[in-house]
């Protein structure tokens, strides 16, 4: 006498989820994020702790340390996503329009309290350390790298640089100028019609390169 039960193909076993995948929560993720803007708020960079902002976070220090392997290396990536955060993929249909508009949410980022606070200290601890300066250089530069790339393939494409343009020369006289006043200068307000000027010299000066 046979039985369905004979006839049917043993059960599956059940995968496992990879290792580590339940341990990285975004929530979890997300609340060390938040934590960090406040211990940085509260104590800056030279004082704040993996252990002050796991405890802000509500979570253990090996939380952290699974996602970031340092202080620094935690900073600067939430430093690289605020420098990226809501940059815009720029297309006025100009080169001077699109690089007003760069100058104008990147003006806002520089002058956000947590990176006016951070980037100076960091700068300070890239002067004592040539790995921080090499990883804080990286960091940085690839965040508007991929803006800046854009806003050249477009004005090459509608004819207003050359295909020749040097990518690396382009990429300091956009970006040299502002950070220039804001980060290093610091001064307390732009001046009236600061960024469209900016925009309107920058745009000049990569059509002479």
């Amino acid at each position: 006498m046979t039985t369905n039960a004979a006839a049917e193909p043993p059960p599956r076993p059940r995968r496992r989820a990879p290792a580590g995948a339940a341990v990285l929560r975004e929530d979890v993720t997300e609340a060390i994020r938040a934590a960090v803007f406040e211990e940085l708020a509260a104590v800056g960079y030279a004082r704040m702790s993996i252990e002050a902002i796991a405890r802000r976070a509500g979570v253990g220090k090996t939380a952290v340390y699974r996602r970031w392997r340092s202080k620094l290396h935690l900073v600067l990536d939430i430093v690289s996503a605020l420098a990226v955060q809501g940059l815009p993929a720029p297309d006025t249909g100009s080169l001077e329009g699109d690089l007003r508009l760069l100058y104008e949410v990147t003006s806002r980022a520089l002058r956000h309290p947590v990176a006016s606070q951070i980037i100076p200290d960091l700068q300070a601890e890239a002067a004592r350390n040539p790995d921080i300066a090499e990883v804080l250089q990286k960091t940085l530069r690839e965040g508007q790298d991929g803006v800046a790339s854009k806003i050249l393939a477009a004005a090459a494409e509608r004819g207003e640089l050359g295909p020749a343009v040097d990518a690396d020369l382009a990429l300091d006289l956009i970006s040299g100028p502002l950070y220039w006043r804001s980060v290093v200068v610091r001064s307390a307000k732009l001046p009236k019609g600061y960024l469209g000027s900016l925009a309107r010299a920058t745009a000049e000066g990569l059509k002479a390169l």
